[in-house]
């Protein structure tokens, strides 16, 4: 049966090989084989060494996760439609077997080569998204070609690769990260596309419930508060703990820049909300 620990198993694999995980797992699933003191100890031990005076020692903790202390590939590489959008040979072999396929494997429209939007409209039928799903992110056509095609098991991938990625270089999780402005930087793209999209990812929204309780701020101040502005609406109850209760901590705390930050950031969260709902009345009348 589909037990717990192995869904967490499988999405591992789904996240590098999706094509070789054809199951649907669930889209929102618990953290496992985490240890649930890392962060506070990473936190802790971050804050005595930097009142000490003493460079932080490189530790990687994140929710009970490690990360290798060298990486010799660039941050944000997979942010690039790579030369080769699909498995070129599995595509082959599906549709040799399959004998109802409507389009030929020359009919095959690589999305490297996609430029314009006339050429979205005129192949939009053959098009296929990239392994790398972060690449969709900087890639408005694809986004297009996102919003009409609304497949599930699309935004699965991107969940999976952007919760990966989210959970790996959070810098007030991992301490002495060099990667702070490459991660800052990842933020404000998701940022863009979630506006592009009128719409927050799943992914983005459980980084910022798990991390908030932690966050100091200032680190990434505008992403995060930007982030937050596209949380999906859900009850007041499900809410509070996870994202008032740590902006209200902050808020009587901080400066007045940062209360009216927040205040703003609010003030477009109910502005996203009021926008959705109204878009989804109009879909259920029109229907």
């Amino acid at each position: 049966g589909m037990q717990s620990h192995l869904q967490a198993l499988l999405s591992l694999y789904k996240l590098f090989c999706p094509e070789q995980v054809t199951i649907t797992l669930p889209g929102k699933m618990k953290t496992y084989f985490k240890n649930s003191e890392g962060p506070w100890k990473a936190a802790i031990t971050a804050v005595r060494q930097r009142n000490q005076g003493i460079s932080p020692l490189s530790q990687a903790v994140f929710l009970g996760t490690s990360q290798p202390q060298s990486r010799k590939r660039k941050w944000n590489a997979q942010l690039v439609i790579p030369a080769s959008s699909a498995n070129t040979n599995h595509l082959q072999e599906d549709r040799e077997k399959n004998w109802l396929y409507l389009y030929s494997s020359n009919e095959y429209f690589p999305v490297e080569q996609l430029q314009t939007f006339p050429q979205l409209l005129q192949n939009i039928h053959c098009l296929e998204f990239p392994s790398q799903m972060g690449s969709v992110l900087t890639n408005p056509l694809l986004l297009h070609y996102m919003n009409c095609v609304k497949d599930e098991s699309i935004y699965l991938r991107l969940y999976y690769w952007m919760g990966q990625r989210l959970q790996e270089e959070c810098t007030w999780c991992v301490v002495d990260n060099p990667y702070e402005e490459e991660f800052r930087s990842f933020l404000e793209t998701a940022y863009k596309a979630e506006c592009f999209l009128q719409g927050g990812f799943s992914a983005c929204e459980e980084f910022l419930y798990k991390t908030l309780p932690l966050w100091d701020g200032i680190c990434c101040r505008s992403e995060i508060l930007k982030l937050v502005s596209w949380i999906p609406l859900g009850s007041f109850s499900d809410i509070k703990p996870y994202l008032f209760d740590p902006l209200a901590q902050l808020f009587f705390t901080s400066s007045i820049y940062f209360k009216c930050s927040v205040l703003e950031t609010l003030k477009e969260l109910l502005q996203n909300w009021l926008n959705c709902d109204v878009i989804q009345m109009d879909l259920e009348i029109s229907s």
